[in-house]
């Protein structure tokens, strides 16, 4: 093999020519081979770090969103408990008697809790007993029976507990409450009303509580 002037020689380059670079299959000096590898195994180095802090990153989502749901489960059964225990406290009031409230047809004539349900907030209107046992005077201006009448206002979070302090003297018919749109809500909180309505009847079936829903007045 003959070096031309124009060729010369490097450590770590070796040109082939003719036949012998066809039957290498390579015009490229070694040396160029090898600075491409090398920046190949640079790249991959680089390219490691950025992966192992990807697959930490992904790690953390997931043990975030596993932790997430034992968080979830956990208070799911902390409120399953709580609706047990309140639906156990308010299992003491007997069973309604149909008989007694069948003919009441007004709300200012139905003896047991009546709920008006706002937009945001609800109305419970409680008669208490009369103390007088006596029919004399009864529902006159001397023992009217508005004056036996309280109202509390309540957020729907504090139902169960308000029920449940009720006097058992509360539920002349037993384990039933009236429930109504209240008539002073706005017209334009219509569609909101009737999702709280509906979510305060679930919220009393599962409390055990029968419910007689009254149309908005």
């Amino acid at each position: 093999m003959e070096i031309t002037k124009s060729q010369s020689l490097e450590p770590g380059s070796i040109f082939l020519n003719g036949p012998q670079a066809l039957r290498s299959g390579s015009c490229y000096p070694c040396r160029v081979i090898q600075s491409s590898k090398v920046r190949g195994i640079l790249c991959l180095a680089l390219l490691l770090p950025i992966a192992l802090v990807a697959c930490h990153k992904e790690e953390q989502e997931v043990a975030k969103v596993a932790q997430g749901a034992v968080n979830a489960e956990h208070k799911a059964q902390a409120a399953a408990t709580e609706t047990d225990n309140q639906r156990a406290a308010l299992a003491a009031i007997p069973l309604p008697t149909k008989s007694l409230y069948i003919d009441v047809h007004e709300p200012g004539a139905w003896l047991n809790p009546f709920l008006s349900v706002d937009a945001d907030i609800l109305t419970l209107r409680i008669t208490m007993v009369d103390a007088n046992p006596s029919n004399i005077g009864k529902g006159t201006l001397l023992r009217p029976e508005a004056a036996r009448r309280q109202e509390l206002q309540l957020r729907p979070g504090d139902l169960p507990a308000a029920l449940i302090a009720l006097p058992p003297s509360a539920w002349r018919y037993g384990r039933v409450i009236a429930v109504a749109e209240s008539p002073l809500a706005n017209r334009k909180d219509r569609p909101k009303l009737r999702r709280n309505v509906e979510a305060v009847i679930q919220r009393l079936n599962d409390l055990g509580v029968v419910v007689e829903e009254w149309p908005a007045r």
